[in-house]
C-alpha cells in the first residue's frame, strides 16, 4: 500500500518558520513533521511514499534525497507548477495509485491504528477524532465558579482527522482542480460511499501555529514511545 502526503501548502500562520521551508519540515523535537508521519506508516508497513508539494520544492527534494534512504522507504515527490488543491494534487499522481491507499494532510501528528480505518464498505473511509476546545472552559453551578477545565476533549462533537483511506474507485469522483474536503466527499457522502471511522484516547495534533508546535515538541515523545 502506497500513502500520500499532501505537503503543498503555504503554511502562511507558521511564519517565520516557513519563510525557508514547507510545512511539513517544521521540526518537532528534533525531527520534521514529515519523519513523524513516515515512521508512524511505517509501522504499518508502508513503504512506498508520494510527497505532493508545491511550496519551496528545492527544500522538500532536498530533504527527500537526504533523508528516504535512511528511513528506509522509498519517496516519490510529485510538485504542481500551480496549487491544484488536494483533490487535484491526488488526480495528478492517479496513474501511480492502484487498489486502496492512504492519504494524509502533511500538518498533522498522529499514532493512531491505521488497521481500524480499513472498511469494506463504501470507496473511502475518513479517520475522525474528538473535538478539542481550543479555550479553557468554566464550569459552574447555578452563580457559582466550581472549576477551570484547560481546553478540554468535546466528545459529542468530531472532526475530520486529515487521514484518509481510499480505494481505487475513489479516483473516479476527483476533479482535476479542486480540494477532496469540499468536492468530492459531500458526493461520497450523499452516495453513502463514505465511511467515518471515529478514534478516541488517540494523539492526534495539527500543527497550525508557533504554539502548537511548542506543545507537540512536548507531547511527540510519550506518544511515539512505541514507536521509535
Amino acid at each position: 500500500m502506497k500513502a500520500l502526503i499532501l505537503a503543498g501548502g503555504f503554511g502562511k500562520r507558521l511564519r517565520p518558520l516557513t519563510d525557508d521551508k514547507p510545512k511539513p519540515l517544521i521540526e518537532i523535537s528534533g525531527k520534521p513533521i514529515l519523519e513523524w508521519q513516515i515512521i508512524w506508516l511505517r509501522n504499518y508497513g508502508i513503504s512506498s511514499f508520494i510527497i505532493l508539494g508545491g511550496y519551496k520544492k528545492e527544500v522538500l527534494m532536498e530533504w527527500i534525497s537526504k533523508n528516504c534512504g535512511k528511513l528506509k522507504v522509498s519517496c516519490l515527490l510529485s510538485m504542481e507548477e500551480e496549487p491544484l488543491g488536494t483533490a487535484g494534487a491526488i488526480y495528478n499522481v492517479k496513474q501511480f495509485l492502484n487498489d486502496e491507499f492512504i492519504v494524509i494532510n502533511g500538518d498533522i501528528l498522529t499514532n493512531l491504528n491505521l488497521d481500524y480505518l480499513k472498511e469494506p464498505e463504501g470507496v473511502a473511509s475518513i479517520a475522525l477524532v474528538p473535538l478539542r476546545s481550543p479555550y479553557g472552559v468554566v464550569q459552574t453551578s447555578g452563580k457559582h465558579v466550581v472549576s477551570f477545565v484547560e481546553k478540554p476533549i468535546l466528545n459529542d462533537y468530531w472532526i475530520n482527522a486529515g487521514v484518509y483511506l481510499l480505494k481505487s474507485k475513489a479516483l473516479e469522483y476527483l476533479p482535476e482542480k479542486g480540494d477532496i474536503e469540499k468536492l468530492t466527499f459531500p458526493i461520497l457522502a450523499e452516495k453513502k460511499l463514505l465511511v467515518g471511522k471515529k478514534f478516541d484516547n488517540v494523539y492526534w495534533r495539527s500543527i497550525d501555529s508557533v504554539k502548537d508546535v511548542e506543545e507537540a515538541s512536548e507531547e511527540i515523545g510519550k506518544a511515539f514511545k512505541d514507536l521509535v
